[in-house]
């Protein structure tokens, strides 16, 4: 005898209650963060021609020259004069040799700059440390408020571009002004030390050592002319773009 086909009940196709509606993927959030300076939108901080190279040429003239070749040059020049035949001097309570007395006061140059480092903390990075660290901390804001990557900024508010291209674009703008800073220098040195070989010529530094002292003081001097000559656009032009401002209870 045949049983009786019991059959299949019908079944209800579930829904899908987010058909035809938006993932919350897709939802923007209300606390996404635009990735924009805010500087970028204000046309008086945007990054001039004149602007970018007057920072270049303060980075030629700021070559370490003068403190870091013919200042110590000229000092160890003096002392080996003064020490004579001998070949010492007597410093910090007894005889030393020339190298000795140079590596000493280079160890309390060192001394002097923890000394102020405790005191008044980054400022301490004396000298010539101070100028190029200044420097080098201005090009962000520079690559951020050139006119392609303020176009890139509105782009990427309109929904135009994604996150990713902005910040590709922001890099190689950084890496661009960066790198063509270096190259600049290197070409811009080159023609200071041709300028400098000239300079020695023309003192006839090896006509006697009186003109060998004279000779490394010209040095000195003329690197030092250089260095503000080229540093006094940068001061003049740069424009004073505001910070992002700390978040609440925090500081520096």
């Amino acid at each position: 005898m045949a049983s009786n086909d019991p059959g299949f009940a019908p079944m209800t196709i579930a829904e899908d209650p987010t058909k035809g509606g938006l993932s919350p993927s897709s939802i923007p959030s209300e606390e996404e963060e635009v990735p924009v300076a805010p500087d970028q939108f204000d046309p008086k901080y945007e990054t001039s021609k004149w602007e970018i190279w007057a920072y270049y040429a303060y980075y030629i003239g700021n070559n370490g020259l003068t403190l870091f070749n013919f200042a110590p040059t000229a000092f160890q020049n003096l002392l080996d004069q003064a020490a004579g035949d001998a070949g010492t001097l007597h410093f910090a309570g007894r005889d030393r040799t020339i190298n000795s007395i140079v590596l000493l006061s280079n160890g309390i140059s060192f001394a002097i700059q923890v000394v102020l480092f405790l005191i008044i903390g980054s400022y301490a990075v004396i000298a010539y440390q101070t100028t190029l660290t200044f420097w080098t901390a201005a090009f962000p804001g520079l690559a951020r408020n050139l006119p392609v990557l303020r176009e890139k900024a509105e782009e990427l508010t309109a929904g135009r571009i994604s996150r990713d291209e902005y910040d590709f674009t922001d890099m190689m703008q950084r890496s661009r002004l960066s790198n063509m800073a270096f190259y600049i220098q290197s070409v811009g040195e080159i023609v200071i030390l041709a300028l400098i070989v000239g300079v020695l010529f023309r003192v006839n530094v090896n006509a006697s050592q009186a003109n060998n002292n004279w000779g490394l003081s010209v040095l000195i001097a003329f690197a030092t002319g250089v260095w503000l000559l080229l540093a006094i656009p940068w001061f003049v032009i740069e424009k004073r773009r505001p910070g992002q401002a700390l978040p609440s209870g925090m500081n520096m």
